[in-house]
């Protein structure tokens, strides 16, 4: 074929592509209306994890990666979504941070993204329903856990329904060369998780730490002589040139976020459940709690203590375990562990993420 054959036959595909999408549109919109009859939830995690699991397993060519596969998939799913409901997503701002990144990831660019000041605004927009849904960082691969994030899940009564892993690629952006930087704005957890490149390359220069990357990006476009570690987005959104590219320690650095909600979801079969507990105040209490997940053959995927913040060296437990509440093992477990536990607090089921 000749060039303009070619380019006139992608025409024709894509033609047929934008038919099938009207076609999907026009069924979405008839479950919307099923659904706001019958009162039933608009999103559903699980249903959108089966889905994309399901296209996985039929996508048999070597040109189109899975992950290719679910972003142009999140977009159709999000514009569906749109024609039932005009979802309101919160999120810790402002515009261009890792969790606005993980935001647009997890639900697609058609839903209603609502910046927020701090985590704890994220957890109040979504329990007093101004949003639908919320995405707060709560782990990464280098620094470990946000605690703003289990002290909100300690604070508030919401439920964690999905899941999204967002590589984290750092890069130094700032006006003029690196040698004239003195000062590098950034969030706290950006800086320890490029502390060794700093060390390195940027000695003596001051850290000064603020509430999110973009903002770091901001001042350092207003700022003579400073820099900020950020995204290669929120530098080009303040136009600020970016210096040096990947200059994280970990190569593979990635920060798992979580979506809050007031829903449940069903089990898919590839599910995780996230737990709060308060263990009694005796002598082996840890061990003994353990032990139900041990009896039912249940790993333990994470385990870590925070203070609980209402009693003197009280403390409480979040533990992350392989499948779904109402899994017979998991229920099981969970209910075992009531027993031995003087509290014991399902965060939430949900489709895992890998």
């Amino acid at each position: 074929m000749t060039l303009q054959e070619l380019r006139d036959r992608i025409d024709a595909i894509d033609a047929e592509i934008l038919n099938l999408i009207h076609q999907r549109l026009t069924l979405a919109a008839q479950v919307g209306d099923i659904k706001h009859k019958n009162g039933l939830a608009i999103y559903a995690p699980e249903r959108e994890e089966d889905l994309l699991r399901r296209l996985e397993a039929l996508n048999s060519s070597t040109l189109l990666s899975n992950a290719s596969l679910r972003a142009i998939y999140r977009e159709i799913i999000s514009a569906s979504i749109n024609l039932e409901k005009r979802l309101v997503v919160a999120y810790l701002g402002p515009e261009a941070t890792w969790s606005h990144q993980a935001a647009l990831a997890k639900f697609g660019s058609s839903v209603t993204l609502s910046p927020c000041c701090g985590i704890p605004e994220v957890f109040a927009q979504v329990l007093s329903k101004r949003a639908d849904f919320g995405i707060v960082p709560i782990e990464n691969s280098t620094e470990g856990s946000v605690r703003q994030t289990l002290d909100g899940l300690i604070e508030y009564d919401l439920t964690i329904c999905g899941e999204e892993l967002l590589r984290i690629d750092h890069t130094l952006a700032g006006i003029g060369p690196k040698e004239s930087i003195r000062r590098v704005f950034s969030h706290s957890q950006s800086f320890g998780q490029c502390r060794t490149w700093l060390r390195v390359n940027l000695p003596g220069v001051e850290l000064l730490p603020v509430s999110s990357n973009a903002l770091a990006a901001k001042m350092a476009a207003e700022a003579p002589n400073s820099a900020a570690i950020c995204s290669r987005f929120a530098a080009n959104l303040y136009n600020l040139p970016v210096l040096e590219t990947s200059i994280q320690d970990v190569p593979d650095n990635t920060t798992r976020f979580v979506v809050l909600g007031l829903i449940e979801t069903t089990p898919t079969g590839n599910d995780k459940t996230s737990l709060m507990v308060v263990l009694q105040d005796r002598v082996g209490a840890l061990h003994q709690a353990l032990e139900p997940f041990r009896a039912n053959n249940v790993s333990l995927l994470r385990i870590e203590s925070r203070p609980s913040r209402r009693k003197k060296w009280e403390y409480i437990f979040f533990i992350d375990i392989p499948g779904h509440a109402q899994d017979p093992a998991v229920e099981s477990a969970i209910k075992s562990l009531r027993e031995q536990a003087a509290f014991v607090r399902v965060l939430g089921s949900y489709p895992a993420t890998s």
